[in-house]
């Protein structure tokens, strides 16, 4: 069943803004680490993955997820530079130190494109062998019949 325009819209700007929140929340936060444990990056990493997984699996919609990533990278991109004041939140790592905020940058994008790119497999049917049927039922056109 499909949404009216308006509240797909509003649902949009909704993971939009969402998606930015955990992007600033994660760019802020990535850079946490103890010991020699990145703490941050791996509860960044966890809440985006949270938030996409979630809007996959609650809206048929895909593209909400995507938009939701959107606004994650946008804000990684927007806090990653250099700001007015001069300040980094993403600094180059120092020669010979780990690049957490390349890791950051890099995963972030790889979770985003994975999340939204996974198939979708309530489609999908398990038949009395085990076997997926790909939701093709008896008497569907998606059907065949296979006689010995």
């Amino acid at each position: 069943m499909r949404r009216p325009r308006l509240n797909r819209l509003a649902l949009a700007v909704l993971a939009l803004v969402t998606g930015g929140i955990f992007g600033v929340a994660g760019t802020i936060a990535h850079a946490y680490v103890l010991g020699v444990i990145p703490v941050g990056l791996i509860l960044a990493l966890l809440g985006c993955a949270a938030l996409l997984i979630g809007l996959r699996l609650l809206l048929e919609d895909r593209w909400i997820t995507w938009i939701a990533g959107l606004g994650m990278l946008a804000m990684l991109l927007v806090y990653s530079g250099r700001g007015p004041g001069g300040s980094v939140v993403v600094p180059e790592p120092a020669e010979g130190a780990f690049p957490i905020g390349i890791v950051w940058t890099y995963a972030l994008t790889g979770v985003v494109l994975l999340v939204g790119a996974w198939p979708d497999m309530s489609r999908l049917r398990m038949a009395p062998t085990g076997e997926a049927t790909g939701g093709a039922e008896a008497g569907s056109p998606r059907a065949r019949r296979i006689d010995p």
